[in-house]
């Protein structure tokens, strides 16, 4: 069963793709809107991360805005939601951080479920996002060597499994050194050991990124003061 849901997830793979000036300043806004009108789900202020969940009936226009601009790029699609705590359908994910998201995978906690595309809405200019070449297809997974985080197993709902298994799969080729000192100095060259770059993405408001899920992605190094993006998910 699992290897029939790999396969037809296989056939709808294509390269990311930029959808320049998509959202317009106004649309900016009321995303803006709604990222400040959205409850905290974390703040960790050691951290300086906040994060929210994009809950349905906050701004039904804009939801229904999201999915025709989505359709026309991707076809037919569903939402890919987990459920808040009284069942409510959460649309995606906000972050506003200062600090790079280390390297993981989106590829759902439902394994199937045929996972399709993800999108990336910057809402501030500043950040970059670094999409792998490599492939994964064994659920939404955050890849480390670090001993403490492959301790983690009692993860709550909706929470990446820890894992250092992509350091067997992708071959022993040592990952670029330049690019490694250009954008991914927050993570360990031997954790990228086997990864080939398929594309830097510079953060641009009113732009969207999509890419499969099944792709290998973290943040970049790179970043100059606050961002702010909000991530969704979908599924055939």
């Amino acid at each position: 069963m699992r290897e029939k849901i790999i396969e037809e997830i296989k056939k709808l793979e294509s390269a990311p793709k930029i959808i320049k000036n998509l959202y317009n300043k106004e649309e900016i806004e009321e995303f803006l809107k709604l990222y400040k009108d959205l409850p905290t789900t974390v703040h960790n202020k050691k951290q300086n991360v906040i994060k929210k969940r994009w809950l349905q009936g906050y701004n039904e226009k804009l939801e229904k805005l999201f999915c025709e601009r989505l359709k026309k790029e991707i076809g037919d699609f569903k939402m890919d939601n987990l459920k808040d705590e009284n069942g409510k359908d959460i649309y995606g994910l906000a972050q506003e951080s200062y600090a790079p998201i280390g390297l993981h995978v989106d590829a759902g906690f439902e394994l199937n479920s045929q996972i399709y595309k993800q999108t990336l809405i910057p809402l501030s200019p500043v950040g970059s996002t670094v999409i792998f070449k490599n492939r994964f297809y064994d659920g939404s997974t955050s890849f480390t060597q670090d001993p403490e985080e492959l301790k983690k197993k009692d993860l709550s709902y909706g929470q990446n499994k820890r894992s250092s298994e992509h350091l067997n799969l992708y071959g022993d080729k040592p990952f670029d050194k330049e690019v490694h000192e250009k954008y991914l100095k927050h993570e360990n060259i031997d954790n990228l050991k086997g990864l080939e770059v398929e594309l830097i993405y510079k953060w641009e408001v009113g732009s969207m990124l999509i890419f499969d899920r099944t792709h290998l992605h973290c943040s970049s190094s790179v970043i100059e003061g606050k961002k702010i993006g909000i991530a969704t998910f979908t599924k055939k």
